[in-house]
Parts: structure tokens; sequence; C-alpha cells
């Protein structure tokens, strides 16, 4: 490589690329894994960038929103053919030319799917404060999951002692927090989930009053009723469609949507309308939409709340792993056939 100085290293660099735009269902094929390129581990001179090591990297359902060719502006840039693909990460800062972050500090945040990385927004990582818990848990309960959850049910519902409440894929990343979150706060809580092992660990492992299968269920409807005779005071909503539909007509007055994820809609064409938006109105709801990367200033906040529930072993978390960046096309598209048991993140390098 042209211009490198005596002493300085250069290290090949895999990483993973939008090979085309994704219309519809994406596919593996739809990514490239890139084996030979290379990357000089030196922050440039006078620049106040954070060379990084990524460790664990994480498989998000929304970054397929981003690989459409009518993506719309995200807290991530869309994602053109060719480019790396970037999401929510965690990191070893190996150089470091910005004051606020240190050689051999472990950071969160947005970096690209690689194995190192020049991050240059570095408004977009955060220090990682305790590392006596799994690292990984920054992929997930202690990043970027964790606080939506946070965001989205305390902050935003206002839950209270005894309330009925409902999540939508509630095995997943948000979810299974979310529920135990509920638990915390007396709440008799309900998750549907999409197979039967799922559903047994919402109620044996993460403590959920009752859950259900939403594949099996001949009506959405008619589950919702049977599992909430007196209705729901809070759905958190990670799927939008008929399942939220199903929510509305089973809302109590004065109940509350949490707006956090529609997956079901994601990979289609044409969108699903909502038929009992009414319910809105007839019930007095409230329904509220929010982007977590509005909230990251309560990232302190949630980390007081959490903190002392992980260790007292009152919240649990579970993580699907997998090992080597080849392996993460196919488990970022197992998200959405539900192969994915907890978390799902790639293991690049263990530390």
């Amino acid at each position: 490589m042209a211009g490198v100085a005596e002493g300085e290293v250069i290290k090949n660099n895999k990483k993973v690329l939008l090979k085309k735009y994704v219309s519809g269902f994406p596919q593996e094929s739809d990514l490239e894994v890139v084996t030979n390129e290379t990357i000089l581990l030196k922050v440039p001179q006078g620049s106040k960038a954070v060379l990084v090591k990524n460790l664990y990297l994480s498989c998000d359902p929304f970054l397929r929103v981003l690989m459409s060719k009518f993506a719309e502006a995200h807290y991530i840039e869309p994602f053109h053919p060719g480019t790396v693909i970037r999401g929510f990460g965690v990191s070893r800062v190996l150089e470091s030319g910005h004051p606020d972050f240190k050689e051999g500090e472990y950071v969160w945040g947005i970096t690209g799917w690689e194995e190192y990385s020049l991050i240059t927004d570095t408004e977009k990582i955060f220090k990682i404060p305790f590392t006596d818990v799994p690292l990984s848990y920054y992929t997930g309960l202690l990043g970027m999951a964790g606080l939506t959850a946070y965001i989205g049910f305390n902050e935003t519902c206002c839950p209270k002692k005894g309330e009925y409440v409902f999540i939508s894929a509630a095995s997943g990343a948000v979810g299974q927090l979310v529920g135990q979150l509920a638990k915390l706060k007396g709440c008799y809580v309900v998750g549907t989930a999409g197979s039967d092992e799922k559903v047994e660990l919402l109620k044996t492992k993460f403590g959920f009053d009752d859950a259900f299968n939403y594949k099996t269920e001949k009506s959405l409807k008619a589950a919702v009723r049977r599992c909430f005779p007196k209705g729901i005071d809070i759905y958190f909503d990670n799927v939008g469609g008929a399942m939220l539909d199903a929510a509305l007509l089973n809302m109590r007055d004065y109940g509350r949507i949490s707006a956090c994820g529609m997956i079901s809609q994601y990979n289609l064409e044409k969108l699903e309308g909502v038929h009992f938006l009414v319910k809105v109105i007839t019930k007095k709801l409230t329904m509220k939409g929010f982007n977590v990367a509005d909230h990251f200033n309560l990232y302190p906040k949630f980390l007081e709340v959490i903190m002392p529930h992980i260790k007292n072993g009152e919240i649990t978390y579970l993580e699907d792993k997998v090992e080597g960046i080849e392996n993460v096309p196919a488990a970022l598209i197992g998200l959405f056939t539900g192969k994915n048991v907890g978390k799902q993140l790639v293991v690049l390098a263990d530390e």
C-alpha cells in the first residue's frame, strides 16, 4: 500500500457489503462477504476518528428497511450497492484521535460490518461503563435493544401495577426485556412468538403469565381475547399488521400502544392496512411511535434502572450467537423466518 510508513500495520479486513437493493423478502445473495480487502491500522493525523476492532455485530430487523432503493434517511443512512453494511456493534478501541475515547476501551454503537472500522461519526458510539457483565450484552440488553425496551415501555407507556400488558415478537431482543420490565412493575404479561419452543421460554425463562404461538392460532383476535378477557392496558407492538388489529379490538379504555417495530411489513411491496383504527377514538387510546436514537440522552438513566436488576438476577437475557463474519448474511436473513431464539448477534472476536 503506497504511503505506508515504517512500523505501520496493514491488516486484512473482511467486510459485508450490500450487493444489490432488496425488493421483497431479503436473501443471503443480496449481501456479499468480501475477504480480500485491507485496512491501515492508523488514525489519520489530525483526525478525531476512532479506529476499532469489532467484536460483536448486532442483527436487527430495521436494517432491512435501509436496504431498499427507496429507503428514507434514518439514524443510519440507507445502504447502497457496493457499500459496507452498518449497524450496532461492540468494539475495542485500537487507536483514537478523539479525547473521549482511549486505546483499550470498549465501545458500543454504530460501526461497519467488518473486522476493523475507522469511525468518524463518534457521536454514534458510546463508551462501555461496566465490563463485569458479558460484553455481548451491549449488542442487546445493555445496548440499543435494551434502551428501546426501556424507552418504549417505561417512558412511553408509563405502566402501573396490576395493568394488563401484551407484547408481540416477545422472545426477541426487545420483547423479552419488555416482558420482564412489566413483571417488575407488577403487571400481568402475555406475549406472542412463532414457535412452541419460544412460547415455553416466555413462560418459563422470562416469567410471562401466558403466551401463544401466533402461527398455530386460527384467529389472532380470538387468541388475544382468550388471553385478555378483561382487555389490554398496554400493547407493545413489534410486528404491526394483523396483530395490531387484534390488539386494537381488545384494548381497554385509555389504553396505550407503543409502536416500536412492524416486522410483518418490512418485506412487503404493498403494506397491509389496519382495519380497526377507529378503536383509537372509541376507546380513547394513545398510540405513539418512537425512535430510540432520539433518546440516547436517557442511556445513563436506563443503566441506573437496569443494572441492579441484572446484578440481583432479576433479569435474564437470551442470546443467539453465530461465529464468523462469513455467517452474517444467514444470521440477518434468519430474523425474518424466526430462526433465532433470543437476541441474534455475530461473534467476530470474543474478548
